[in-house]
């Protein structure tokens, strides 16, 4: 894929992708499904919780809540389906970053690198203009913990800070069960018809597909 912002991904490096998802979940009593119908009808993405290394102490702890994706190769989704869920919205990578989302940086925790980034946000202090809290929802600091254990470099997340607005020819395809592709093209065609909602004629897949499956389709 040319871009000026990413390197090339080759046709046969199955190990890269173009893409990068963003997995619904259960919310306020509504099921993921439901709720990556009413992203696709409200066309933006919340950003209802604080990310990274300072999520809990940032003196603005709005400027830490990000929208989360995952650059996990698309005949490998079925990883982070059965972490997250069956339903994902998926995004080129290229537009995401117009919009101002970037991978996360994984610093080990008790590391040097980690310990550097504290450092910075120990000479912050209170200041909430000081540009370590544009840095801080990146950083994650995988390790053990007192509470468990935190190793999921393997989601390779990306993040954007702030909510994630979109329209329907920016989504590059939905994941959802294959079980229920009828149903769900049914619904998004009746919204259409209906002047009910934005209309969705991009692809679908199954997270559960394997590559040769996912590539027919999305040819």
């Amino acid at each position: 894929m040319a871009s000026p912002f990413i390197g090339e991904n080759k046709s046969n490096w199955t190990d890269m992708s173009d893409y990068v998802v963003h997995f619904t979940k259960p919310y306020k009593g509504k099921n993921p499904y439901d709720n990556m119908l009413a992203i696709l009808a409200n066309q933006v993405i919340r950003a209802r919780n604080p990310f990274g290394i300072c999520r809990n102490t940032a003196p603005d702890l709005s400027t830490q809540k990000a929208v989360c994706f995952s650059e996990i190769p698309l005949h490998k989704l079925r990883r982070l389906a059965e972490k997250r869920s069956e339903y994902g919205i998926v995004f080129r990578k290229d537009f995401v970053i117009h919009r101002h989302g970037n991978p996360i940086l994984y610093a080990y925790k008790d590391r040097e690198l980690i310990a550097a980034i504290k450092e910075m946000v120990a000479s912050a202090g209170n200041d909430k203009s000081h540009p370590v809290w544009r840095l801080t929802p990146f950083v994650d600091a995988p390790g053990a913990y007192p509470t468990g254990s935190y190793f999921f470099e393997w989601e390779r997340e990306w993040r954007k800070v702030g909510d994630f607005k979109f329209s329907t020819d920016d989504v590059a395809f939905l994941i959802i069960p294959e079980h229920l592709h009828a149903a769900a093209k049914g619904f998004l065609e009746n919204a259409r018809a209906e002047h009910l909602g934005p209309a969705y004629d991009c692809p679908f897949i199954d997270a559960h597909w394997k590559r040769k499956q996912i590539e027919g389709v999305l040819a």
